[in-house]
């Protein structure tokens, strides 16, 4: 398998979970300006789309949406636990999360990457932000993990969103939970190895 990337987009989550099922991969890193590839192909060629994340599947067909390249992942490597069975009343409820996760807390967060944003709308943007991090802090004072006491992929893809947090102005500390939990899943050894394979963390001497 090719995962086609972006150092700390949302690609990091299937990244982590690949990591996290101890499953063989190949990274390949995209330009976001340019749309090129590391080794100079047209991305846009590769995904119609002209966003990641994409996988490459080893048939050559390719899988896009990061809250589907997870379950996929996970499917693959049963043992590795990080989805409930497909079909199963769990597995309906992780969807469930994927598809907040997505909608509310990435699209959510997305518009604060826009530096022409007006200070206006930043601030709606920000109240409603802030009120889906006080319906996972709640959860989370529950739960270890989003599905519940065991890692899975849905905490790969929060882990990823929150982390922007870092990057948007967003002080996570008002949300005390949510900041230990994100310490919590940056703890791990495959977070760590898929954040220092993009140079998001430094490798170790």
């Amino acid at each position: 398998m090719k995962l086609y990337y972006m150092p700390g987009a949302c690609s990091l989550s299937p990244h982590i979970a690949l990591r996290e099922a101890g499953l063989s991969f190949d990274l390949v890193k995209v330009d976001g300006k340019t749309k090129k590839t590391e080794t100079g192909a047209d991305f846009n060629a590769i995904s119609p789309k002209s966003y990641v994340p994409l996988l490459e599947l080893d048939d050559g067909q390719t899988l896009s949406e990061g809250a589907v390249i997870v379950q996929y992942i996970a499917d693959r490597k049963p043992d590795a636990k990080l989805a409930p069975a497909a079909g199963s009343p769990d597995r309906y409820r992780l969807q469930e999360w994927l598809n907040f996760i997505a909608s509310e807390v990435h699209k959510g967060t997305g518009p604060l990457f826009n530096s022409q944003l007006p200070e206006a709308w930043k601030t709606v943007v920000l109240e409603k932000l802030g009120s889906r991090y006080d319906y996972l802090s709640k959860h989370l004072e529950q739960n270890q993990y989003v599905m519940g006491s065991a890692f899975g992929v849905a905490d790969a893809y929060l882990f990823t969103v929150l982390n922007w947090t870092n990057f948007v102005g967003i002080d996570l500390g008002k949300w005390p939970v949510l900041k230990a939990y994100s310490a919590r899943i940056a703890a791990r050894p495959a977070v760590q190895q898929a954040m220092t394979a993009e140079g998001l963390l430094k490798a170790a001497a």
